[in-house]
């Protein structure tokens, strides 16, 4: 097959009122609020996942939570027209596991030799991190962008590592818990698979991680 070497799939749910980012909205006693900041935090990631993909020659792929395909299309079509070329994919049923795996089986079985997934809450990321993530493709089966709250914030394989790990990479682990990284690292060792670790950054989930991200969008408003 002839289709992209390398891909990035960023995992996100469509971000309307009541249908995302419930544990900021109980912290904020509003869904609308929510909403918002999952709107500018999925722009954010789609922006810097867009600059990387042109830098690497990766296609960018939205596998989205929430949306049929008509509304899909829309805003797939909202988005190149704000100069963001994405192709817009459900994720599917089944758990976090297996939503994953389906992105991956996808990506693979359309000849990529590269498939690295993300989602949409990270505040602080960078292009150079997605860069970084695809160079350690070259070199390793795996690779891993440890969150702070004991989980990931990116995991990546090269056909290699899909073909060693396969399903077996994400049997059991314990998601939404503080052990998913650690689970996944051991898993990982079990199947001889040697990880690269990018650094570790946060998801934004309560008002405790939002006032931060405020100051920052402040400040960069302000050129401080």
């Amino acid at each position: 097959m002839n289709g992209p070497r390398r891909q990035l799939v960023v995992l996100a749910r469509w971000p309307a009122v009541g249908r995302c980012k419930r544990r900021l909205a109980a912290d904020l006693h509003s869904s609308g609020r929510a909403a918002a900041v999952q709107r500018q935090l999925t722009d954010h990631t789609l922006r810097t996942a867009a600059a990387a993909c042109e830098a690497t020659g990766a296609e960018l792929r939205l596998a989205v939570e929430g949306l049929g395909p008509r509304a899909r299309r829309r805003w797939g079509l909202a988005l190149g027209r704000r100069g963001i070329a994405a192709t817009l994919v459900g994720q599917g049923n089944g758990s976090l596991g297996s939503r994953m795996q389906r992105q991956w089986r996808l990506g693979f079985g359309a000849g990529a030799e590269q498939v690295v997934l993300i989602g949409s809450d990270l505040p602080a990321l960078e292009r150079a991190d997605l860069e970084r993530a695809f160079t350690a493709l070259e070199r390793r089966p795996l690779v891993l962008g440890p969150a702070s709250d004991g989980g990931y914030w990116l995991i990546g394989l090269n056909r290699g590592g899909f073909s060693g790990a396969g399903p077996w990479l994400m049997a059991g682990i314990p998601w939404g818990s503080d052990q998913v990284l650690a689970s996944t690292l051991e898993r990982a060792q079990r199947r001889q698979l040697s990880p690269a670790l990018l650094r570790q950054l946060s998801d934004l989930d309560t008002r405790a991680d939002l006032t931060p991200w405020l100051r920052r969008r402040q400040g960069a408003a302000t050129g401080r």
